[in-house]
Protein backbone atom coordinates (compact mmCIF):
# COMPACT_ATOMS: atom_id res chain seq x y z
CA UNK A 1 0.00 0.00 0.00
CA UNK A 2 1.19 3.26 -1.00
CA UNK A 3 1.74 5.80 2.05
CA UNK A 4 -0.22 9.55 0.96
CA UNK A 5 0.77 12.48 2.09
CA UNK A 6 -1.91 14.29 4.40
CA UNK A 7 -2.61 17.02 2.02
CA UNK A 8 -2.84 13.83 -1.02
CA UNK A 9 -5.32 12.02 1.86
CA UNK A 10 -7.01 15.44 2.27
CA UNK A 11 -8.07 15.74 -1.48
CA UNK A 12 -9.39 11.62 -1.21
CA UNK A 13 -11.61 13.46 1.81
CA UNK A 14 -13.01 15.92 -0.57
CA UNK A 15 -13.42 13.65 -3.21
CA UNK A 16 -15.62 11.81 -0.34
CA UNK A 17 -13.24 9.15 0.47
CA UNK A 18 -13.81 7.86 4.13
CA UNK A 19 -11.23 6.25 4.42
CA UNK A 20 -8.52 8.75 3.68
CA UNK A 21 -10.41 10.55 6.49
CA UNK A 22 -9.43 7.72 8.72
CA UNK A 23 -6.09 7.52 7.99
CA UNK A 24 -5.79 11.13 8.69
CA UNK A 25 -7.33 10.61 11.94
CA UNK A 26 -5.02 7.77 12.86
CA UNK A 27 -2.22 9.46 12.05
CA UNK A 28 -2.81 12.83 13.70
CA UNK A 29 -5.03 11.89 16.97
CA UNK A 30 -2.36 10.98 19.14
CA UNK A 31 -0.07 13.69 18.58
CA UNK A 32 -3.05 15.96 18.59
CA UNK A 33 -4.24 14.51 21.93
CA UNK A 34 -1.12 15.30 23.63
CA UNK A 35 -1.03 18.66 22.86
CA UNK A 36 -4.02 19.27 23.48
CA UNK A 37 -3.93 17.37 26.64
CA UNK A 38 -0.91 19.44 27.57
CA UNK A 39 -2.66 22.83 26.34
CA UNK A 40 -5.47 21.93 28.44
CA UNK A 41 -3.17 21.89 31.87
CA UNK A 42 -3.69 17.86 31.87
CA UNK A 43 -7.86 18.26 31.11
CA UNK A 44 -7.80 14.57 29.41
CA UNK A 45 -11.60 14.52 29.15
CA UNK A 46 -11.41 18.37 27.86
CA UNK A 47 -8.67 17.54 25.73
CA UNK A 48 -10.43 14.86 23.98
CA UNK A 49 -13.02 16.32 23.50
CA UNK A 50 -11.43 18.99 21.84
CA UNK A 51 -9.24 16.75 19.54
CA UNK A 52 -12.79 15.36 18.40
CA UNK A 53 -14.32 18.99 17.68
CA UNK A 54 -10.76 19.42 15.47
CA UNK A 55 -11.62 16.77 13.65
CA UNK A 56 -14.83 17.26 12.94
CA UNK A 57 -14.46 21.15 12.03
CA UNK A 58 -12.05 19.60 10.05
CA UNK A 59 -14.54 17.30 7.78
CA UNK A 60 -17.26 20.36 8.12
CA UNK A 61 -14.14 22.53 6.37
CA UNK A 62 -12.64 20.31 4.06
CA UNK A 63 -13.78 21.67 0.86
CA UNK A 64 -12.15 24.96 1.74
CA UNK A 65 -9.21 23.16 1.67
CA UNK A 66 -6.88 24.16 -0.99
CA UNK A 67 -4.24 21.34 -2.67
CA UNK A 68 -1.04 21.76 -1.83
CA UNK A 69 -1.63 23.98 1.57
CA UNK A 70 0.10 22.12 3.92
CA UNK A 71 -2.88 20.09 5.66
CA UNK A 72 -0.92 19.67 9.46
CA UNK A 73 -0.74 23.79 10.42
CA UNK A 74 -3.92 24.00 9.84
CA UNK A 75 -5.27 21.19 11.90
CA UNK A 76 -3.17 22.55 14.91
CA UNK A 77 -4.70 25.94 13.79
CA UNK A 78 -8.73 24.52 13.57
CA UNK A 79 -7.22 22.55 17.71
CA UNK A 80 -5.49 25.80 18.87
CA UNK A 81 -8.94 28.00 18.26
CA UNK A 82 -11.49 25.42 19.37
CA UNK A 83 -9.13 25.56 22.77
CA UNK A 84 -9.34 29.03 22.83
CA UNK A 85 -13.31 29.44 21.83
CA UNK A 86 -13.38 26.98 24.99
CA UNK A 87 -11.20 29.53 27.75
CA UNK A 88 -13.28 32.48 26.59
CA UNK A 89 -16.68 31.29 27.09
CA UNK A 90 -18.12 32.81 30.04
CA UNK A 91 -18.55 29.29 32.02
CA UNK A 92 -15.61 27.82 31.63
CA UNK A 93 -12.51 27.58 33.83
CA UNK A 94 -9.40 26.73 33.63
CA UNK A 95 -7.53 24.72 36.06
CA UNK A 96 -4.12 24.23 36.65
CA UNK A 97 -3.97 20.82 37.09
CA UNK A 98 -0.77 18.86 36.81
CA UNK A 99 -0.89 15.54 34.86
CA UNK A 100 -0.09 12.55 37.39
CA UNK A 101 0.74 9.94 34.22
CA UNK A 102 4.45 10.93 34.36
CA UNK A 103 6.76 7.61 33.61
CA UNK A 104 10.03 7.41 35.41
CA UNK A 105 12.98 6.12 33.12
CA UNK A 106 13.84 2.91 32.79
CA UNK A 107 16.51 1.30 35.23
CA UNK A 108 16.35 4.18 37.57
CA UNK A 109 16.49 4.42 41.99
CA UNK A 110 13.62 5.38 44.11
CA UNK A 111 15.35 8.78 44.56
CA UNK A 112 16.59 9.51 40.96
CA UNK A 113 12.55 8.80 39.91
CA UNK A 114 11.15 11.23 42.85
CA UNK A 115 13.87 13.27 41.47
CA UNK A 116 12.56 13.48 37.66
CA UNK A 117 8.86 13.29 38.77
CA UNK A 118 9.53 16.16 40.76
CA UNK A 119 11.34 18.46 38.27
CA UNK A 120 8.96 17.02 35.22
CA UNK A 121 6.13 18.71 38.04
CA UNK A 122 7.85 21.67 38.52
CA UNK A 123 8.53 21.95 34.45
CA UNK A 124 4.70 21.46 34.32
CA UNK A 125 3.67 24.09 36.72
CA UNK A 126 5.86 26.50 34.93
CA UNK A 127 4.59 25.83 31.57
CA UNK A 128 0.58 26.22 33.18
CA UNK A 129 1.94 29.42 34.36
CA UNK A 130 2.53 31.12 31.00
CA UNK A 131 0.37 33.15 29.20
CA UNK A 132 -1.70 31.09 27.12
CA UNK A 133 0.17 32.35 23.76
CA UNK A 134 3.05 31.79 25.18
CA UNK A 135 2.59 28.18 25.98
CA UNK A 136 0.61 27.58 22.65
CA UNK A 137 4.30 28.40 21.00
CA UNK A 138 6.23 26.24 23.48
CA UNK A 139 4.23 22.97 23.12
CA UNK A 140 3.70 23.69 19.36
CA UNK A 141 7.89 24.25 18.95
CA UNK A 142 9.10 21.23 21.90
CA UNK A 143 6.43 18.56 22.41
CA UNK A 144 4.91 18.45 18.64
CA UNK A 145 7.98 19.27 17.49
CA UNK A 146 6.56 21.99 14.72
CA UNK A 147 8.79 24.60 12.78
CA UNK A 148 8.84 28.31 13.06
CA UNK A 149 6.96 28.70 10.02
CA UNK A 150 4.33 26.01 10.82
CA UNK A 151 3.81 27.82 13.99
CA UNK A 152 3.47 31.32 12.56
CA UNK A 153 1.14 29.81 10.07
CA UNK A 154 -0.92 27.72 13.29
CA UNK A 155 -1.43 30.59 15.05
CA UNK A 156 -1.61 33.18 11.82
CA UNK A 157 0.82 35.69 13.15
CA UNK A 158 4.69 36.43 11.62
CA UNK A 159 7.42 34.18 12.37
CA UNK A 160 8.88 37.17 14.68
CA UNK A 161 5.73 36.82 16.61
CA UNK A 162 6.34 33.38 17.22
CA UNK A 163 10.04 33.84 17.75
CA UNK A 164 9.79 36.55 20.69
CA UNK A 165 6.93 34.60 22.55
CA UNK A 166 9.59 31.65 22.64
CA UNK A 167 11.87 33.72 24.29
CA UNK A 168 9.63 35.04 26.84
CA UNK A 169 7.89 31.51 27.17
CA UNK A 170 11.64 29.98 27.93
CA UNK A 171 12.82 33.14 30.23
CA UNK A 172 9.35 32.75 32.02
CA UNK A 173 9.44 29.29 32.61
CA UNK A 174 13.15 29.42 33.60
CA UNK A 175 12.68 31.87 36.56
CA UNK A 176 9.27 30.32 37.53
CA UNK A 177 11.40 26.85 37.97
CA UNK A 178 14.19 28.50 39.97
CA UNK A 179 11.72 30.15 41.78
CA UNK A 180 10.29 27.46 42.94
CA UNK A 181 13.51 25.62 43.53
CA UNK A 182 14.42 28.94 46.15
CA UNK A 183 11.45 28.46 47.66
CA UNK A 184 11.75 24.61 48.89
Amino acid sequence: MALFSDEQLALGVQSGCSDDFTLLVERHHALLLGFMYRLTGGDRLLAEDLVQETFLRLLARIDSYRYPRPLKPWLYAIAVNLARDHYKLADSRHTDSLPADIDPPAGSTPETEYLASESARQVAAALQSLPALQREVLLLRYFQELSLNEIAQILQVPVGTVKSRLSLGLQRMKDEVRRTKAEE
